[in-house]
């Protein structure tokens, strides 16, 4: 389990706040590695109003992750729910 979460800057382009982004990475309901990427992983996951956020980190090690993009989830994302059992 990750218990120290970094945040790149541009994490918070899309003007999402980081308890909504932390709230985000904790409920989820996708995660999985970026294909042809290595070491990078999308995680799609709630707010703390019900919204679907798109989050794209990288593990530091195996206890630490760096969040580098968050934003609202894209449709091309929405097959992948039922795509995984968590």
């Amino acid at each position: 389990m990750f218990e120290e979460i970094e945040f790149n800057k541009a994490a918070f382009k899309h003007k999402i706040n980081e308890e909504d982004i932390r709230w985000a990475f904790f409920h989820y309901c996708y995660d999985g590695p970026i294909e042809n990427m290595e070491n990078k992983y999308l995680r799609i996951g709630f707010d703390r109003s019900g919204n679907l956020l798109e989050l794209m980190y990288n593990e530091i090690d195996d206890h630490n992750i760096n969040i580098f993009h968050v934003m609202p989830c894209r449709s091309i994302y929405y097959h992948l729910f039922s795509a995984q059992e968590k």
